[in-house]
This record gives structure tokens, C-alpha cells and sequence, in this order.
């Protein structure tokens, strides 16, 4: 009988990365799947120094490959590299007390609408009953605060703690909450790692189900503090179709893929333009750019989100399209995003 490759993930997402309880397969560790027949080759990719984990993968995995019916060979190889910086999964990395889940969406480049997908994603995963915070990590540029249109100054506890601004049901931390517009924030290296360490360690976030991180561009020290500093569940890539912007998006997830942390998917923002006057379709920045990246990453294409004025003018306003309106073809597709991360992260 045939062995699919659905059949060998499915016994692969029962081999469990030591000391977690994700599976191989969520982790983003399986690279390459051969069958032959009944012979069956699985490459997987890990980031690790203790030798003792590739050891514990490889027979688990072989293990489980056995189990299939019609598999008369199985052989998993592992390509095994340092974490760099010392971030390999589990390193350093803690949970956040109270919160379920970390969902970073990040980018290779900038003006690829990160933060817009960012902000409506949150008050999406928010109207499906979920507790949700946003944390605004982009410290040079931060954008939250004007797309929620409010002005607010954050607030301590008596126990030294940050209390979030509350927004569209979100709980919210951004440095444009600490900044006037005008004022930029002039820091060295260290003193943005130690924003970022509060930003995610001393704000009072509660019980959420999901704290959305709004990264920076590129894959610098933020990113890493980041991946060091809590447990990520995952990461979601916005890119626009072209390809400068699909190159730098290949590099944002190689980097997540490097320190153990699972891509999601990609969000291809921008993705066509529907000319409001002839309902005419223009693929400004061409087409099907996500799509093949997606399949080339080995992840899902999460959504293509079309350039929209009304959303644009809702983030200059400070209302979120997914709130202002509701049957809106953008408000569909964040819908559909939302979904499709609800059930991977189940």
C-alpha cells in the first residue's frame, strides 16, 4: 500500500521535543520527507548543544515511523547546528504567567503593514471571546498606540508593576504610550533589551489566552531578546508579494526556524487592489509572491489582505477595520487568519 506524506507527519506530531510538550512537527524541525516505497527518509534540522536531544528525536521518530503500516525501512537523519546566542529552544526562554500563548508577527522589511495586521489580528482573536494583550516591541517606531487611538499613560502597581492600557477589550503596552510624537527614543543596544525584557516581564498582562507581539523589521536584538526571554508558541511572517520584501521575509523566518520557534504561517499583505470605482482587481505589487513562498517555507499561507483605504484610514483614526467594520472583505480575511491560528494552537 502507498504511505502519504499526511501519514508520516501524523506519526511524527506524536514524537515530542524533550523536556516540551510540542511535537517535532509544530516546532518546524521536519525539513525534508522521502518515501520510496516502503523505505521512508526524514530529515530534520535542530538547533541544540546538549547531545543527548537529537539522540532522544532519532529514535522516537524511527520509533513512530516503525508504527506506520507499510513502512519497511525508516531512517531519520538530523542536521544539528548551535543556537546562536546561546537561544536554543528552551534555553532561557519562560512562560509568562497567566498567558496560554505568545504569537510574534514579525517581518524581514519594514512598510510591509506588520503592525496593521498586528492590531487587527489581536482584536480578531478578542471577538471570538479570547482574552488577548498586544505588545507593541517596536521601540524606534512604535505604532500601537496611534492605530488605538488613544494617548493614555500607562500606571504602576504598588509591586513596581506596569498596568496595560485596556482598548477594544485589549490589554495594551507600547513606548508610544511612554513617548510624545515628536520625541524619539535615542538608545543604545542594552537599554532597548532592558525595554523589551519589561514590556514582556513587568506589565501586569493577567490571564490572556493570547499576547500578540507587534516585532520590528529584521532580526536583530530585539528579536533575540525576544525568542531569549519568553516562550514564542509561534511566529507569523507579513510580507507584500514582491519579492525585495519576500527576500528579507525568507530571512525573518530562517531566523525563528534557527532558535526552535515555529512559523505559523505568512500573511501576504497588500496582496491586490480592488478599484472601488469598476470593481476592477490590480495586482500592484504582482501576484501569488506569498503563495509560492509559503510552499517553498514549507508553511501555510495564512491570508492575503488586499490594499483597502478604509483600512488605512482606520488605522490613521485609531479604529481597527476588524471594529469598525464588520463586513468588510478585510475584516473577512482577518476572520479566516484568526481561525486558522485558533485551531493550530489548540
Amino acid at each position: 500500500m502507498s504511505i502519504s506524506e499526511e501519514e508520516i507527519k501524523k506519526a511524527l506530531k506524536t514524537v515530542k521535543y524533550p523536556g516540551f510538550t510540542r511535537d517535532v512537527v509544530s516546532f518546524g524541525l521536519v525539513k525534508t520527507i522521502q518515501i520510496d516505497n516502503g523505505d521512508v527518509k526524514v530529515q530534520l534540522a535542530i538547533a541544540t548543544n546538549d547531545p543527548n536531544v537529537p539522540a532522544t528525536i532519532k529514535n522516537d521518530a524511527e520509533r513512530a515511523l516503525r508504527s506506520i503500516e507499510g513502512v519497511r525501512n525508516a531512517k531519520v537523519l538530523i542536521d544539528i547546528h548551535a543556537p546562536p546566542g546561546g537561544a536554543g529552544a528552551g534555553t532561557t526562554a519562560m512562560r509568562i504567567p497567566g498567558v496560554r500563548h505568545v504569537i510574534a508577527v514579525a517581518s524581514g522589511k519594514g512598510g510591509v503593514g506588520k503592525s496593521t495586521v498586528a492590531a487587527n489580528l489581536a482584536v480578531t482573536l478578542e471577538q471570538t471571546g479570547a482574552r488577548v494583550g498586544l505588545c507593541d516591541c517596536d521601540i524606534y517606531g512604535p505604532s500601537i498606540s496611534l492605530m488605538f487611538g488613544t494617548r493614555e499613560r500607562p500606571t504602576a502597581t504598588d509591586e513596581n508593576m506596569i498596568v496595560p492600557i485596556e482598548q477594544y477589550g485589549l490589554r495594551l503596552m507600547s513606548m508610544g504610550f511612554l513617548l510624545d510624537d515628536t520625541s524619539p527614543a535615542i538608545l543604545r543596544g542594552p537599554m532597548v533589551t532592558r525595554y523589551i525584557q519589561q514590556f514582556l516581564r513587568q506589565v501586569e498582562w493577567g490571564e490572556l489566552d493570547y499576547l500578540v507581539l507587534d516585532l520590528p523589521p529584521g532580526t536583530g536584538d530585539i528579536q533575540l531578546t525576544i525568542v531569549q526571554t519568553v516562550a514564542l508558541s509561534g511566529a507569523i511572517i507579513v510580507t507584500t508579494p514582491q519579492e525585495v520584501a519576500l527576500i528579507d521575509a525568507r530571512k525573518a523566518a530562517t531566523m525563528f526556524e534557527k532558535v526552535n520557534v515555529p512559523v505559523l504561517g505568512l500573511v501576504e499583505n497588500m496582496s491586490y487592489f480592488v478599484s472601488p470605482s469598476d470593481n476592477k482587481r490590480y495586482d500592484i505589487f504582482g501576484t501569488g509572491g506569498g503563495e509560492r513562498e509559503a510552499k517553498r517555507l514549507r508553511v501555510a499561507l495564512l491570508g492575503q489582505i488586499p490594499i483597502d483605504i478604509a483600512t488605512r484610514e482606520g488605522g490613521d483614526r485609531g479604529i481597527p477595520i476588524v471594529s469598525e467594520d464588520p463586513q468588510s472583505p478585510v475584516t473577512a480575511e482577518f476572520k479566516r487568519i484568526a481561525e486558522e491560528i485558533r485551531q493550530t494552537l489548540a
